[in-house]
């Protein structure tokens, strides 16, 4: 039987190793390709949004992975999800967004989503993507949005206490009026075994759509 292939793309390197480790551990006998261009992230952060040349040259590497023989492409990086959607309508491959099933999931625990996310990069396109889940299901929302400003740069910095006070520290005001937390980072994964401690559900991508992803190779 042939080895089945997951090539990932990622746009920084903080994510790196959680999600290789994730992976091992979830697609035992699967053979994991990374394409890392660091760049990337630093430059829709530099922009303030997801540019043209951006959105092109993550084509490119989804063009990439499919010549390098993937079965399966993930997109680790919310902030460029909008440019997957156009990477969707190149390649043959199919490609999974890892915050894909944790927006669904959002939608259904809803109607009351508090999304937080610590870059007003990643924090816009992941509430337009709960929201065009919402209304494929057909369900009414209402979306609170929660920016920890400045946290990303200390966790670049090695402080990962830091950016967990500030992560808390910006979403207490909201703990009360939400019926899920949506941490639209997979570095602030870290976070939802204390959110849950406030009573609400708290969900992170990284599992979740590491777990979509096995279902998408067994199913392959």
């Amino acid at each position: 039987m042939t080895q089945k292939q997951l090539t990932i793309l990622f746009t920084g390197m903080v994510p790196v190793p959680g999600t290789l480790a994730l992976a091992r551990e979830r697609l035992p006998g699967v053979r994991i390709v990374s394409i890392v261009d660091d760049s990337l992230l630093d430059d829709v952060i530099g922009a303030g949004r997801l540019t043209q040349d951006v959105t092109r040259r993550v084509c490119q590497y989804a063009l990439a992975a499919e010549d390098g023989g993937a079965d399966l492409i993930l997109s680790q990086c919310s902030s460029v999800g909008e440019a997957i959607d156009v990477a969707r309508g190149l390649v043959r491959t199919p490609i999974l967004k890892i915050d894909e099933p944790m927006a669904e999931e959002a939608v259904r625990r809803g109607p009351r989503i508090v999304v937080a996310a610590t870059l007003p990069t990643t924090l816009a396109p992941t509430c337009r993507l709960i929201a065009r889940c919402a209304a494929e299901a057909g369900r009414a929302i209402e979306i609170t949005q929660v920016l920890a400003e400045g946290a990303f740069d200390v966790l670049k910095a090695g402080d990962q206490a830091r950016h967990n006070a500030m992560v808390l520290d910006a979403l207490r005001p909201h703990r009360d009026a939400a019926d899920v937390i949506v941490l639209a980072q997979g570095s602030m994964a870290v976070l939802q075994p204390e959110l849950e401690g406030w009573g609400v559900p708290a969900l992170t991508s990284p599992r979740m759509g590491m777990e979509r992803v096995a279902e998408r190779l067994g199913a392959l």
